[in-house]
């Protein structure tokens, strides 16, 4: 078997449906740590803060979401260990540049889409809808394993291959308070004018002029019942990838977005999520680590491929499927500009269209 089957069997119709896996994580501190989950915005019937659901001491409180995993494991093709296995599209805007790797909307993504690069991925998505992804994973391959929706244009759609959460079980939210002292009395010794009103007093305390009290602020909380990182690789999703009706290059097609997908799948990601959330392996979890190949009738099975494995493996099907050219462009205000009026945008132009004439 050459190092270009070895992993055919999960590319087989029959084959396992995913890869799943549990990892059990606790704050670098210790399993009674206090960890800072993401706070979200007020919108839509929710007050903001900490996502959490269910009664307090069943609850189950969101760590890190799927696009923000999604957002923390993609520019891993950046680094200097795999930028080999991908195209590098670097965008040039303003004084900024931005790989491709980091835009939050990939290949759909408006800095994307306004550069030289525009009518390729369009003629690309549009080969997605026509059932040929090949187009696309030589510009943008990264895009057919995290997912990516042409929302702003021809509406192509494929889902995610790979996809990770954090969660923590049965939290006991915190709250903290702090208090900001200036550094001199700076009214009192005749430095500054009393304020006269409401706008000159928060003018003066937001420049830190004047004492500020924070009280019951996000405080953290503490996982009573663990914190467990959960990742799927869809390989049925995989299987469903094709380079038109061409069956060689539809195979040379799915042996290298598996590669890629193996790669972030086996890696172990450092859990540096934020301030305040820093999370390691447990080393003695209550339920043990697993990785698993779950087959369609349930079955499981140990999933043993190593990380070394995967990365020899998607090298060898990189080279074999063609990478794409890797490119430096630059942002186009004046495509910008007509993409904020919808030149060139087919969803658009459809929504424009007129109906016609009944008689």
């Amino acid at each position: 078997m050459s190092n270009l089957d070895k992993f055919d069997h999960y590319l087989a119709n029959d084959g396992p449906s995913a890869l799943v896996l549990r990892q059990h994580l606790i704050p670098a501190e210790g399993p009674d740590g206090v960890v800072f989950p993401a706070t979200y915005a007020a919108g839509d019937g929710f007050a903001g803060g900490y996502n959490i659901d269910g009664d307090k001491g069943a609850n189950v409180c969101l760590i890190d979401s799927v696009g923000s995993q999604a957002n923390r494991l993609e520019p891993l093709f950046k680094e200097d260990k795999y930028k080999e296995l991908v195209p590098q599209i670097v965008i040039t805007a303003g004084e900024k540049q931005v790989n491709i790797l980091e835009a939050g909307h990939r290949a759909g993504d408006a800095i994307v889409r306004c550069t030289e690069l525009q009518k390729v991925l369009q003629d690309a998505f549009k080969s997605v809808l026509n059932g040929n992804a090949e187009p696309l994973a030589k510009v943008a391959p990264t895009s057919l394993v995290f997912g990516v929706w042409d929302s702003r244009d021809t509406q192509a759609k494929l889902p995610r291959l790979i996809s990770s959460t954090i969660r923590a079980y049965n939290v006991r939210k915190l709250t903290r308070s702090a208090q900001y002292v200036p550094a001199a009395r700076y009214i009192d010794a005749g430095l500054l004018e009393t304020p006269t009103d409401k706008a000159a007093k928060d003018a003066y305390s937001e420049r830190g002029f004047l004492d500020v009290t924070a009280t019951a602020t996000h405080g953290g909380v503490i996982a009573d019942g663990g914190i467990r990182r959960d990742a799927t690789l869809a390989l049925a999703a995989l299987r469903l990838l094709n380079a038109g009706n061409d069956a060689e290059k539809t195979r040379a097609l799915r042996r290298y977005i598996l590669g890629l997908a193996l790669t972030v799948f086996t890696y172990q990601p450092a859990n540096y999520l934020r301030q305040g959330c820093l999370l390691v392996l447990d080393p003695e979890p209550a339920s043990p680590h697993r990785c698993d190949e779950v087959l369609p009738n349930g079955e499981r099975k140990p999933f043993k491929i190593t990380h070394a494995e995967s990365l020899e493996y998607a090298a060898a099907a990189a080279k074999a499927f063609g990478i794409g050219e890797s490119k430096n462009v630059a942002f186009e205000v004046e495509r910008a500009k007509k993409d904020v009026q919808g030149e060139g945008d087919t969803k658009t132009k459809a929504k424009k269209a007129k109906k016609p004439e009944t008689t």
